[in-house]
């Protein structure tokens, strides 16, 4: 299992993770605000199809010690919203939500479905986004997903995160290397 994303068609990508479970645990840090906030994004869920979702992004405060976001992130610098709309909410196994709205963004929202399976102790995470545009929005979004996944496996395991702006600069070129974007 490579914990790079494979493009599994156009403007899809697939990122595939074993963590420690139980599924109920690894639910929990999907879903509850403070708990998601630790890897990815803290702010409401509605955990009903409809529902509303919004992710508030603080990426420089996920470790310590991190490096400045770079020049082309530096924009979004450590405050950044996506807002979107559950599609699916299948406790504890499936959540699926749009990401970004129109009232947001000029172009169509993006989806991102995430699947939990019990493997034992652990649980196989598989997340999938599509419909991205090919190009930077794959690249970023590859290097964004590989480093928040990565961070998720420290806080799960009790390990100090790693820096976010720092890890991302290197999966982003690797992704690159990879032909990811």
């Amino acid at each position: 299992m490579s914990d790079h994303g494979t493009l599994v068609a156009s403007g899809t990508l697939r990122f595939r993770r074993r963590l420690p479970g139980p599924v109920e645990r690894v639910w929990a840090y999907l879903t509850e605000p403070d708990k998601r906030r630790r890897w990815l994004a803290g702010g409401p869920m509605d955990l009903r199809p409809g529902g509303a979702v919004e992710l508030r992004f603080r990426n420089a405060e996920l470790a310590r010690d991190d490096d400045p976001a770079p020049d082309r992130y530096r924009e979004a610098g450590n405050a950044g919203t996506v807002r979107g709309d559950i599609v699916r909410c299948e406790p504890p196994r499936l959540l699926a939500f749009t990401w970004g709205s129109a009232a947001d963004a000029p172009e169509p929202a993006s989806e991102v479905t995430i699947e939990l399976e019990p493997d034992g102790d652990d649980v196989l995470l598989t997340l999938t986004h599509q419909r991205l545009a090919e190009g930077a929005q794959t690249l970023a979004v590859a290097g964004g997903w590989h480093t928040h996944l990565d961070i998720l496996g420290d806080v799960l395991r009790g390990d100090e995160p790693r820096p976010f702006w720092r890890t991302h600069a290197r999966v982003e070129a690797e992704c690159a290397a990879r032909g990811l974007g």
